[in-house]
């Protein structure tokens, strides 16, 4: 992506720039449109500004399919993590996780508990949204049993629900934010654990103080669901040996693709020891996602996931987002823009501030995650270059000012739905969703100070 078409001048830049950000914020917020749509609708007003300046068709292609060209190693993944969710499930690793991580519910400390069991599933199954319209949508159900606040209890769940989603090598965002700049996917999450660990000691602490009040409890809602894994004949602990499997090779520093097919192979050897599948069945759970074989109640939506199918919603996007991104590149737009706060970008606290300001903005006006992370990262690659920083360092600010930010903003995609699942307001439980705007402050602090901020290797 290093052919411009065109050269224009910041100003222009930013007119059009403003009349992108409208169209998605008018189609995806006011309308209700896919960003899909929307992507699609900006790529043809585009195209046609291009050709009306004289630029060819075919160059323009060639442009976008350079961007997509770009970020091709997220498409591969994207399938194997559906390959690998589904292996998980099926070989009752996730549900394992589960079944122990319910032991963590401590009458006494409601809120702690609600953070930390909803960090472990997130982890686990790689999806805040699964995460809160599940587990999250138990735990608001026992606030009134726990004489629990309902807000503070929502913020817990969203807290702990998208550190798992940020930290997960299984999550969609986390895929994109690595694959978007180029590094491996373990590589950002290693390189994430400077803000997210203090983040989430910081939330403990916050949820332990407001806790300790509900000693009388009633914790019949999480024995169902403990009884419910345990009906699902998937419960047992040789089942965590993939778990050990992918955190070895990603310690390791092992491809995300090799740890990944290891991992799935390891899975399901590990799957018939307790079942006997046969080859139908594990070609539909690989395609369209593991079901259990059982009706077990409220634990089947939280089992009933991964599959590559699963995938194409996210594969798409980053699809039409990157061509968006090669053609915004090729129209001159986006160099015009850096051309116009070139002067200003000259520090890493700088370029920290410009890239969590600009994925931050577009989760406010548009409330779309995936762009956040795609357009934010897209603009901003080549000023890390410039300054010789890490592009790691550029993964880990989109995800503390993108990816954990959308539950925050009401209208966003994110917003609502938790909004609607848990039936407590955006606004009620944001300033209890600590995690999400702590990353924000830690990475903002460590942008400036330079602390954690790694340069690139010399060759």
């Amino acid at each position: 992506m290093k052919q411009t078409l065109l050269k224009m001048s910041p100003k222009e830049a930013l007119l059009i720039a403003a009349l992108i950000v409208g169209v998605m914020g008018v189609t995806i917020i006011s309308f209700e449109w896919v960003p899909h749509l929307s992507i699609l609708l900006v790529l043809c007003g585009l195209m046609m500004f291009g050709g009306l300046r004289g630029i060819t068709f075919n160059a323009m292609r060639d442009q976008m399919a350079s961007g997509v060209l770009s970020g091709i190693g997220a498409i591969y993944l994207f399938s194997f993590i559906g390959l690998l969710v589904s292996a998980l499930m099926m070989s009752g690793a996730i549900p394992t996780l589960m079944y122990y991580g319910f032991e963590l519910i401590s009458p006494n400390y409601f809120y702690l508990s609600a953070f930390l069991l909803t960090a472990i599933i997130g982890i686990a199954i790689g999806s805040s949204l699964t995460t809160c319209a599940t587990l999250g949508v138990a735990f608001i159900g026992m606030t009134e049993a726990f004489q629990a606040n309902p807000a503070i209890t929502a913020g817990a769940v969203v807290s702990g629900a998208f550190f798992g989603d940020k930290m997960s090598p299984l999550s969609d965002t986390t895929a994109i934010a690595a694959s978007i700049v180029g590094i491996d996917l373990f590589e950002h999450i290693r390189n994430m654990m400077y803000t997210t660990v203090p983040a989430l000691l910081l939330s403990a602490g916050l949820f332990w103080v407001l806790g300790g009040q509900t000693a009388h409890a009633d914790l019949n809602s999480i024995a169902s669901m403990k009884q419910q894994l345990w009906a699902s004949g998937l419960i047992h602990v040789y089942t965590l040996i993939p778990f050990a499997v992918l955190v070895v090779l990603a310690m390791r520093k092992v491809n995300a693709i090799y740890t990944i097919i290891a991992t799935v192979v390891v899975a399901l050897l590990i799957t018939y020891i307790h079942s006997t599948p046969n080859m139908k069945d594990l070609g539909g759970w690989f395609f369209a996602g593991y079901k259990p074989i059982a009706d077990l109640g409220g634990v089947n939506s939280l089992l009933s996931r991964g599959g590559i199918q699963s995938m194409f919603f996210t594969q798409t996007i980053v699809i039409l987002a990157l061509s968006l991104g090669g053609l915004l590149h090729a129209l001159g737009i986006l160099p015009a823009l850096l051309e116009g706060i070139r002067h200003l970008l000259t520090t890493a606290g700088r370029a920290t501030l410009s890239v969590a300001s600009t994925a931050l903005g577009v989760n406010i006006l548009i409330g779309e995650q995936y762009l956040s992370l795609m357009l934010a990262g897209e603009t901003f690659k080549p000023v890390y270059d410039k300054l010789q920083l890490h592009p790691r360092n550029l993964a880990r600010t989109l995800e503390d000012a993108g990816t954990v930010i959308n539950p925050l903003v009401p209208w966003s995609v994110c917003g609502v739905f938790i909004s609607h699942a848990l039936g407590v307001a955006v606004l009620d439980y944001l300033p209890y969703a600590f995690f999400c705007y702590l990353c924000l402050i830690l990475t903002l602090l460590f942008g400036f100070s330079g602390v954690t901020i790694s340069k690139q290797e010399q060759a």
